[in-house]
Protein backbone atom coordinates (compact mmCIF):
# COMPACT_ATOMS: atom_id res chain seq x y z
CA UNK A 1 0.00 0.00 0.00
CA UNK A 2 1.11 3.56 -0.71
CA UNK A 3 -0.03 6.93 0.66
CA UNK A 4 1.31 10.30 -0.48
CA UNK A 5 0.58 13.89 0.53
CA UNK A 6 1.34 17.24 -1.04
CA UNK A 7 0.61 19.63 1.79
CA UNK A 8 -2.15 20.74 4.15
CA UNK A 9 -3.38 24.34 4.05
CA UNK A 10 -6.12 26.49 2.55
CA UNK A 11 -5.43 25.33 -1.02
CA UNK A 12 -7.24 27.77 -3.36
CA UNK A 13 -9.67 26.41 -5.94
CA UNK A 14 -7.43 27.55 -8.79
CA UNK A 15 -4.51 25.50 -7.39
CA UNK A 16 -6.45 22.36 -6.49
CA UNK A 17 -6.05 20.59 -9.82
CA UNK A 18 -2.29 21.14 -9.89
CA UNK A 19 -2.04 19.60 -6.44
CA UNK A 20 -4.21 16.67 -7.49
CA UNK A 21 -2.16 16.08 -10.63
CA UNK A 22 1.05 16.17 -8.63
CA UNK A 23 -0.03 13.65 -6.00
CA UNK A 24 -1.48 11.34 -8.65
CA UNK A 25 1.78 11.34 -10.60
CA UNK A 26 3.70 10.67 -7.40
CA UNK A 27 1.31 7.86 -6.55
CA UNK A 28 1.88 6.26 -9.95
CA UNK A 29 5.66 6.46 -9.58
CA UNK A 30 5.69 4.86 -6.15
CA UNK A 31 3.13 2.23 -7.06
CA UNK A 32 5.17 1.02 -10.02
CA UNK A 33 7.85 0.02 -7.51
CA UNK A 34 5.50 -1.82 -5.18
CA UNK A 35 3.62 -3.50 -8.02
CA UNK A 36 6.86 -5.13 -9.18
CA UNK A 37 7.65 -6.37 -5.68
CA UNK A 38 10.10 -3.58 -4.89
CA UNK A 39 10.87 -2.33 -1.38
CA UNK A 40 8.90 0.32 0.45
CA UNK A 41 12.03 2.50 0.64
CA UNK A 42 12.23 2.67 -3.14
CA UNK A 43 8.53 3.43 -3.41
CA UNK A 44 8.54 6.40 -1.04
CA UNK A 45 11.73 7.76 -2.61
CA UNK A 46 10.34 7.71 -6.13
CA UNK A 47 7.02 9.21 -5.05
CA UNK A 48 8.71 12.09 -3.25
CA UNK A 49 11.16 12.78 -6.10
CA UNK A 50 8.17 13.40 -8.39
CA UNK A 51 6.82 16.05 -6.02
CA UNK A 52 10.25 17.62 -5.49
CA UNK A 53 10.43 18.09 -9.25
CA UNK A 54 6.93 19.62 -9.44
CA UNK A 55 7.01 23.38 -8.78
CA UNK A 56 3.51 23.28 -7.28
CA UNK A 57 4.87 22.00 -3.97
CA UNK A 58 7.15 23.39 -1.26
CA UNK A 59 9.93 20.87 -1.94
CA UNK A 60 12.83 21.03 -4.40
CA UNK A 61 12.48 23.63 -7.13
CA UNK A 62 9.74 26.13 -6.37
CA UNK A 63 10.17 25.99 -2.59
CA UNK A 64 9.59 28.94 -0.30
CA UNK A 65 12.50 31.34 0.04
CA UNK A 66 14.44 32.32 3.13
CA UNK A 67 14.56 35.96 4.19
CA UNK A 68 17.79 36.16 2.16
CA UNK A 69 16.01 35.02 -1.01
CA UNK A 70 17.59 31.57 -1.20
CA UNK A 71 16.15 28.06 -1.14
CA UNK A 72 17.14 25.82 1.79
CA UNK A 73 15.80 22.27 1.73
CA UNK A 74 15.28 19.53 4.33
CA UNK A 75 14.36 15.84 3.98
CA UNK A 76 14.21 12.57 5.92
CA UNK A 77 13.71 8.90 5.02
CA UNK A 78 13.24 6.02 7.47
CA UNK A 79 13.21 2.22 7.13
CA UNK A 80 10.66 0.58 9.43
CA UNK A 81 12.40 -2.78 9.36
CA UNK A 82 15.83 -1.67 10.57
CA UNK A 83 14.96 1.71 12.12
CA UNK A 84 17.74 3.19 10.03
CA UNK A 85 17.13 6.78 8.97
CA UNK A 86 18.76 9.44 6.85
CA UNK A 87 18.12 13.14 7.25
CA UNK A 88 19.54 16.25 5.61
CA UNK A 89 18.98 19.94 6.34
CA UNK A 90 19.77 23.43 5.05
CA UNK A 91 20.61 22.13 1.59
CA UNK A 92 21.15 24.85 -1.00
CA UNK A 93 22.62 22.92 -3.94
CA UNK A 94 20.69 19.62 -4.00
CA UNK A 95 17.83 19.31 -6.47
CA UNK A 96 16.32 16.19 -4.87
CA UNK A 97 16.99 16.15 -1.12
CA UNK A 98 15.22 12.81 -0.65
CA UNK A 99 17.91 11.16 -2.82
CA UNK A 100 20.53 12.45 -0.40
CA UNK A 101 18.48 11.30 2.59
CA UNK A 102 18.48 7.79 1.08
CA UNK A 103 22.28 7.89 0.66
CA UNK A 104 22.74 8.98 4.27
CA UNK A 105 20.45 6.18 5.43
CA UNK A 106 22.46 3.58 3.52
CA UNK A 107 26.02 4.90 3.47
CA UNK A 108 26.61 7.04 6.56
CA UNK A 109 27.16 6.02 10.19
CA UNK A 110 25.24 9.19 11.07
CA UNK A 111 21.53 9.96 10.82
CA UNK A 112 21.55 13.70 10.11
CA UNK A 113 23.84 15.88 7.99
CA UNK A 114 23.43 19.57 7.22
CA UNK A 115 24.59 22.37 4.96
CA UNK A 116 28.04 22.19 3.34
CA UNK A 117 28.91 18.89 5.03
CA UNK A 118 25.78 17.26 3.68
CA UNK A 119 26.47 18.58 0.19
CA UNK A 120 30.05 17.30 0.31
CA UNK A 121 28.73 13.89 1.34
CA UNK A 122 26.34 14.04 -1.61
CA UNK A 123 29.17 14.68 -4.06
CA UNK A 124 31.23 11.88 -2.56
CA UNK A 125 28.31 9.52 -3.17
CA UNK A 126 27.50 10.42 -6.74
CA UNK A 127 24.89 13.16 -6.30
CA UNK A 128 25.68 16.23 -8.35
CA UNK A 129 25.22 19.76 -7.04
CA UNK A 130 23.21 22.51 -8.69
CA UNK A 131 23.24 26.28 -8.50
CA UNK A 132 20.78 27.56 -5.89
CA UNK A 133 19.33 29.91 -8.49
CA UNK A 134 18.05 26.87 -10.38
CA UNK A 135 15.73 26.15 -7.44
CA UNK A 136 14.28 29.68 -7.24
CA UNK A 137 11.11 30.56 -9.16
CA UNK A 138 9.65 33.95 -10.01
CA UNK A 139 6.45 33.02 -8.15
CA UNK A 140 8.40 32.63 -4.91
CA UNK A 141 10.38 35.82 -5.41
CA UNK A 142 7.07 37.68 -5.63
CA UNK A 143 5.72 35.89 -2.55
CA UNK A 144 8.81 36.80 -0.57
CA UNK A 145 8.63 40.49 -1.53
CA UNK A 146 4.96 40.59 -0.54
CA UNK A 147 5.61 38.83 2.77
CA UNK A 148 8.46 41.12 3.73
CA UNK A 149 6.39 44.17 2.83
CA UNK A 150 3.64 43.02 5.22
CA UNK A 151 5.95 42.58 8.23
CA UNK A 152 4.60 39.10 8.98
CA UNK A 153 3.99 37.73 12.44
CA UNK A 154 5.98 34.70 13.62
CA UNK A 155 3.31 32.25 12.47
CA UNK A 156 3.58 31.36 8.76
CA UNK A 157 0.36 32.16 6.94
CA UNK A 158 0.79 31.32 3.25
CA UNK A 159 0.90 27.55 2.84
CA UNK A 160 2.51 24.27 3.78
CA UNK A 161 3.14 22.24 0.64
CA UNK A 162 5.63 19.91 2.30
CA UNK A 163 5.48 16.53 0.55
CA UNK A 164 5.69 12.99 1.87
CA UNK A 165 4.95 9.32 1.38
CA UNK A 166 4.51 6.15 3.43
CA UNK A 167 4.47 2.62 2.03
CA UNK A 168 3.98 -1.03 2.97
CA UNK A 169 5.64 -3.54 0.63
CA UNK A 170 4.96 -7.20 -0.14
CA UNK A 171 7.48 -8.33 2.47
CA UNK A 172 5.66 -6.42 5.19
CA UNK A 173 8.20 -3.62 5.54
CA UNK A 174 7.16 -0.02 6.18
CA UNK A 175 8.97 3.12 5.07
CA UNK A 176 8.39 6.87 5.30
CA UNK A 177 9.81 9.93 3.55
CA UNK A 178 9.23 13.69 3.93
CA UNK A 179 10.74 16.62 2.00
CA UNK A 180 10.27 20.38 2.31
CA UNK A 181 11.51 23.85 1.59
CA UNK A 182 10.27 25.05 4.97
CA UNK A 183 8.34 28.22 5.65
CA UNK A 184 8.15 31.45 3.71
CA UNK A 185 10.62 34.17 4.77
CA UNK A 186 12.29 31.85 7.30
CA UNK A 187 15.56 32.78 8.97
CA UNK A 188 18.46 31.15 7.06
CA UNK A 189 19.58 28.04 8.93
CA UNK A 190 16.11 27.22 10.25
CA UNK A 191 15.19 23.52 10.23
CA UNK A 192 11.61 22.43 10.77
CA UNK A 193 9.92 19.15 11.59
CA UNK A 194 10.17 17.42 8.22
CA UNK A 195 13.75 16.20 8.49
CA UNK A 196 13.72 15.50 12.23
CA UNK A 197 13.20 11.86 13.15
CA UNK A 198 9.94 11.38 15.03
CA UNK A 199 8.63 14.87 14.27
CA UNK A 200 7.57 15.03 10.62
CA UNK A 201 8.65 11.52 9.66
CA UNK A 202 8.97 8.10 11.31
CA UNK A 203 8.65 4.39 10.46
CA UNK A 204 8.66 1.22 12.56
CA UNK A 205 7.42 -2.17 11.39
CA UNK A 206 6.15 -2.86 14.91
CA UNK A 207 3.80 0.13 14.84
CA UNK A 208 3.37 2.39 11.81
CA UNK A 209 4.88 4.81 9.29
CA UNK A 210 4.01 8.51 9.23
CA UNK A 211 4.68 11.66 7.23
CA UNK A 212 3.42 15.04 8.43
CA UNK A 213 2.98 18.47 6.90
CA UNK A 214 2.20 21.82 8.44
CA UNK A 215 3.65 24.49 10.71
CA UNK A 216 6.88 22.87 11.86
CA UNK A 217 7.55 24.46 15.23
CA UNK A 218 4.36 23.18 16.96
CA UNK A 219 4.83 19.74 15.38
CA UNK A 220 8.37 19.63 16.76
CA UNK A 221 7.22 20.51 20.27
CA UNK A 222 5.01 17.41 20.36
CA UNK A 223 7.33 15.09 18.37
CA UNK A 224 4.02 14.51 16.61
CA UNK A 225 4.96 11.74 14.20
CA UNK A 226 6.23 9.49 16.99
CA UNK A 227 3.24 10.48 19.13
CA UNK A 228 0.86 9.14 16.46
CA UNK A 229 2.92 6.01 15.79
CA UNK A 230 2.97 5.21 19.52
CA UNK A 231 -0.84 5.45 19.64
CA UNK A 232 -1.01 2.79 16.90
CA UNK A 233 1.45 0.62 18.80
CA UNK A 234 -0.85 0.90 21.80
CA UNK A 235 -3.85 -0.40 19.85
CA UNK A 236 -5.43 2.75 18.41
CA UNK A 237 -6.42 2.32 14.71
CA UNK A 238 -4.41 4.61 12.39
CA UNK A 239 -7.51 6.50 11.28
CA UNK A 240 -8.26 7.45 14.88
CA UNK A 241 -4.60 8.06 15.81
CA UNK A 242 -4.14 10.53 12.94
CA UNK A 243 -7.29 12.43 13.94
CA UNK A 244 -6.15 12.50 17.58
CA UNK A 245 -2.77 13.90 16.49
CA UNK A 246 -4.43 16.76 14.65
CA UNK A 247 -6.61 17.51 17.67
CA UNK A 248 -3.71 17.65 20.10
CA UNK A 249 -1.66 19.73 17.65
CA UNK A 250 -4.38 22.38 17.64
CA UNK A 251 -5.48 22.19 21.26
CA UNK A 252 -2.09 21.89 22.96
CA UNK A 253 0.14 24.20 20.91
CA UNK A 254 -2.16 25.98 18.45
CA UNK A 255 -0.62 24.24 15.44
CA UNK A 256 -2.04 23.33 12.07
CA UNK A 257 -1.19 20.70 9.49
CA UNK A 258 -1.91 17.21 8.24
CA UNK A 259 -0.69 13.64 8.43
CA UNK A 260 -0.70 10.30 6.60
CA UNK A 261 -0.31 7.20 8.77
CA UNK A 262 -0.01 3.53 7.74
CA UNK A 263 0.43 0.39 9.84
CA UNK A 264 1.77 -3.07 9.03
CA UNK A 265 -1.71 -4.45 8.47
CA UNK A 266 -2.42 -1.95 5.71
CA UNK A 267 -4.75 0.14 7.85
CA UNK A 268 -4.33 3.86 7.27
CA UNK A 269 -5.27 7.30 8.50
CA UNK A 270 -5.41 10.62 6.64
CA UNK A 271 -6.16 13.67 8.77
CA UNK A 272 -5.72 17.44 8.78
CA UNK A 273 -6.95 20.42 10.77
CA UNK A 274 -6.50 22.84 7.87
CA UNK A 275 -9.07 23.82 5.25
CA UNK A 276 -7.67 21.32 2.73
CA UNK A 277 -5.03 18.65 2.26
CA UNK A 278 -3.69 17.13 -0.97
CA UNK A 279 -3.29 13.36 -0.75
CA UNK A 280 -3.43 10.10 -2.66
CA UNK A 281 -3.57 6.39 -1.75
CA UNK A 282 -3.36 3.13 -3.64
CA UNK A 283 -3.66 -0.57 -2.85
CA UNK A 284 -3.98 -3.63 -5.04
CA UNK A 285 -7.75 -3.34 -4.89
CA UNK A 286 -8.40 0.37 -4.44
CA UNK A 287 -7.21 3.87 -5.24
CA UNK A 288 -8.23 7.33 -4.14
CA UNK A 289 -6.95 10.90 -4.14
CA UNK A 290 -8.27 14.28 -3.23
CA UNK A 291 -7.88 17.86 -2.19
CA UNK A 292 -10.40 17.63 0.59
CA UNK A 293 -12.23 20.22 2.64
Amino acid sequence: MLLVHGGAWAIPDDMAEAHLAGVRTALDAGWRVLECGGPALDAVEEAVVVMEDEETFDAGRGSFLTSDGTVQLDALMMDGGTLRAGGAGCLERIRNPIRLARKILEESPHIFLVSAGAERFAQEHGISLCDNRELVTERELIRLREAQAKSQTAQPVVSHDTVGAVALDKKGNLAAATSTGGTLNKTPGRIGDSSLIGCGCYADNESAAVSATGWGEPIMKLVLGKWAVDRVRGGVPPERAAAMAMDILKLRVGGHGGMILLDGQGRFGIAHNTARMAWGRKTVADEGSGVHC
